[in-house]
Parts: structure tokens; C-alpha cells; sequence
């Protein structure tokens, strides 16, 4: 099975993961919900704090999700790159820069190999878990803020 990613025109902006359509906030940066579920965010409105009814916890010293719901997340030493979501491995291509797989998905790219633009699910998969949707979406949430933080503010 495909899910389908689907992005805005202009800003690049994911708004669908399979038939879960993701709102933006008025200034159209943050992401308000996945489908039916309300994404929510801090008081400072920075980290993402929920999606739906599970709750992200973030680890003290390393200020990154430590737990989705009842899932732990897990991380590389200093590159802090995620490698597990509960029972979901995530890998990544031969340089680290882009995430491949997660779980039994598999991450297929646009021709530039910038952003992806599906995920194959493995045949015996006949739809998207929920569960497996919340963490497709916060592995490329977290890739993308990941990314932002790496690219120097213009101006």
C-alpha cells in the first residue's frame, strides 16, 4: 500500500499524509491538526506537546521528545538522530542526512531527494495504523524542525 504525501504549492508545507489532512495556524507555521486530531504546542507555542490524545515528553538535558504516548523514543549519542519510536526502527541512507525507513515503512523521495512524496507500506499492511501515523508525522516533524535549526536565519 502507498500514502500518498502531499504538499503545498508555495511554501512547501506538508498537508497530507494519506487521507489525514494537517491545518496550519493563521501565520501558516505551525501545524494545528492531523486528520482529526489537535496537534498542541507549549505555552511559548515551540514544542509540539500532543498529537491527539498522545502526549510527548521531552527529556531534560537533551530538550528532544523522550516518549510519544506510552512509545520511547531513542537517539544516536551526539548526532542526537532518532533511531527507535517504540518498536519502530528508523533508518537512514548511507550519508544520515535522510530518513528511509520507519517500522515496515519506506520513505520513496521526490527527484531532488529533498522532501518525501510517499510511503509503501508492506503488502500485508491493507491501511496506515494510527499509531503508525503519529509517528510518521513526528519523525518528519522532527526532521523538519531539525532542518531548520540547521539553516542559518537570513537577513
Amino acid at each position: 500500500m502507498d500514502v500518498e504525501l502531499e504538499y503545498d504549492r508555495l511554501g512547501g508545507r506538508l498537508r497530507a499524509i494519506g487521507g489525514a489532512t494537517i491545518t496550519y495556524d493563521r501565520l501558516g507555521r505551525r501545524a494545528r491538526t492531523l486528520g482529526d486530531w489537535a496537534l498542541e504546542y507549549d505555552e511559548l507555542g515551540i514544542r509540539l506537546r500532543s498529537i491527539g490524545d498522545s502526549e510527548l515528553d521531552y527529556g531534560r538535558k537533551s530538550g528532544l521528545p523522550a516518549t510519544l504516548g506510552d512509545l520511547t523514543l531513542e537517539y544516536t549519542g551526539f548526532s542526537r538522530q532518532l533511531t527507535h519510536v517504540g518498536p519502530y526502527e528508523v533508518g537512514y541512507d548511507r550519508f544520515g542526512s535522510r530518513v528511509r525507513t520507519i517500522g515496515p515503512l519506506t520513505l520513496v523521495y521526490d527527484r531532488l531527494g529533498s522532501r518525501p512524496r510517499r510511503a509503501e507500506l508492506p503488502a500485508d499492511y491493507p491501511f496506515l495504523p494510527e499509531d503508525l501515523l503519529r509517528v510518521l508525522f513526528l519523525v518528519l516533524y522532527l526532521r523538519t524542525q531539525q532542518e531548520e535549526e540547521e539553516t542559518p536565519a537570513s537577513g
